[in-house]
């Protein structure tokens, strides 16, 4: 069960790095006009997943409860073999794990993430990538082309190239690659299996791929993340979630 730990941490590492294609901006220009995405709106959302991860040395799998508020909070809960492992607490404050078989928590503070990896992080881009909505801010200052029969569309900030590809029928986003120019680390992320989720589609498949150099060489985690149930309504749901005072912070 220890293993449940590093999968967690790895997990929220993924969600930091998105967060790379974000930064806040007082107003925004329209969008183009050429350009259609839809995305998932709602007032309560909730479901269930698999959560696999693997690296160059072995593989782990857990089972995911997801609850979010829109534009408020996302808590989640992961077990192995039935048995919970660990939780989690995404508010527009801080990220929190706990990981219950280890009696520890983690607190990530978005300002404190922002100057240790230089660039903003917020609760509102973690949102967007859970929901296959754009990451980034869609304003005038992108590269309209095409790709492999879909839309594309590129946007720069600082180091960072996020390329986006787009399916025109759907009107989803299926592939976004983030790109670091001074270090290659890339982070790949595919959506797929399209169904519908209220009067929109909704990608029940995603699979991610995060590329990092480090001193031992470029490493390659992959993370698969697959819904077998997800609904959206107005009926408001609970959000427990509490730390055992026993349990060490780290």
């Amino acid at each position: 069960m220890h293993h449940i730990k590093p999968f967690l941490i790895i997990i929220f590492l993924f969600l930091m790095i998105q967060a790379c294609s974000k930064k806040t901006v007082p107003t925004l220009p329209p969008p183009p006009k050429s350009l259609d995405i839809e995305k998932i709106d709602f007032g309560y959302l909730q479901g269930k997943a698999r959560l696999v991860f693997r690296d160059d040395k072995k593989e782990r799998e857990v089972k995911a409860n997801i609850r979010i508020r829109k534009d408020s909070v996302i808590w989640m809960t992961f077990s192995v073999a039935g048995v919970q492992g660990g939780k989690a607490l995404i508010n527009k404050d801080s990220i929190t794990v706990v990981s219950t078989m280890d009696k520890e928590y983690y607190v990530f503070d978005y300002v404190e993430m922002s100057k240790r990896f230089n660039f903003t992080i917020d609760y509102a881009v973690v949102e967007a990538a859970m929901l296959g909505n754009p990451i980034k801010n869609i304003d005038n200052n992108i590269e309209l082309g095409s790709e492999d029969n879909r839309d594309k569309f590129t946007q720069t900030e600082g180091t960072i190239t996020i390329k986006n590809l787009v399916n025109p029928i759907l009107k989803k986003i299926e592939y976004v690659e983030l790109n670091e120019s001074s270090t290659n680390n890339m982070l790949k992320i595919t959506y797929s299996n399209f169904q519908p989720l209220g009067d929109k589609n909704f990608a029940y498949d995603n699979i991610i791929n995060v590329f990092y150099k480090t001193a031992a060489g470029i490493i390659n985690n992959n993370i698969t993340l697959e819904y077998n149930k997800v609904e959206l309504g107005d009926k408001e749901l609970k959000f427990p979630f509490n730390i055992p005072k026993r349990y060490d912070r780290r």
